[in-house]
């Protein structure tokens, strides 16, 4: 891992990475707890799920991947690996989480099967 490669994971806005891509993003790109949202370690935490753990409607988390999609165009000296947020503990499929991405600039790296997305 270089400090220019950023992992792009599903988190919540409890703030906490206990499990799943934000218990990896904690433990490996040194997320923080108490960041939901944003930036943190070597890592950018998108919501899918609430405070509460309860999973955000698809709306909601377009509105936190738009703001993401904006990060990256800022930063294009950064490459951003992206995971199927939202298709794990969220319950959401590939096909409703993948063409929120859609017009992700070229230094995000998007799970193979969202290319189609893009």
């Amino acid at each position: 891992m270089s400090n220019t490669e950023i992992f792009v994971f599903g988190s919540n806005l409890g703030e906490r990475h206990g499990a799943g891509s934000a218990l990896h993003a904690r433990q490996h790109y040194n997320a923080k707890y108490g960041v939901g949202f944003g930036p943190t370690g070597n890592s950018y935490a998108i919501p899918t799920k609430d405070a509460k753990l309860k999973t955000l409607p698809l709306i909601e988390i377009r509105a936190y991947v738009e703001t993401f999609i904006q990060y990256a165009k800022d930063h294009p000296e950064l490459q951003f690996k992206i995971v199927a947020i939202g298709t794990g503990l969220a319950g959401y499929t590939d096909a409703e989480m993948g063409p929120l991405f859609k017009g992700a600039p070229s230094n995000c790296i998007l799970p193979s099967n969202w290319e189609q997305y893009r």
